[in-house]
């Protein structure tokens, strides 16, 4: 069963490879082959983990780049889904799909004057 608020994966960068193996940020963005302030935003939650970085995480500290992929959208859906969920979101967003005409029918009220809108003949 997934988590219902999983923590942003740069938490774990942090609690699970930084702090146990007594690794600096500094040191981690050399050995990841990226700038200190990327590697910074990462752990602070302030950006995510790309398959690019996934890869690289588990060459450094290991895991499995999926794992690491994962982590990130395990984060991202609950962060949207916690947004959408929203009782009044939902309810506002219900009643303008109500309010939507098909597209059909929007299809014939938008087209270009002269525009064929009947369906092509077969010739068979």
């Amino acid at each position: 069963m997934p988590m219902k608020n999983p923590p942003h994966p740069g938490l774990s960068i942090l609690h699970d490879c930084l702090e146990p193996m007594d690794m600096t940020i500094s040191e981690a963005a050399r050995r990841l082959g990226i700038s200190r302030k990327q590697l910074s935003k990462i752990v602070n939650g302030r950006a995510g983990i790309s398959a690019d970085m996934a890869i690289r995480l588990d060459k450094v500290f290991g895991g499995g780049a999926s794992t690491w992929y994962h982590l990130q959208a395990a984060y991202d859906l609950a962060k949207e889904q916690t947004s959408v969920n929203r009782p009044a979101d939902g309810h506002a967003l219900n009643r303008k799909i109500a309010r939507r005409k098909p597209l059909s029918q929007w299809l014939v009220e938008n087209a270009p004057r002269g525009t064929n809108l009947e369906p092509p003949v077969r010739d068979d």
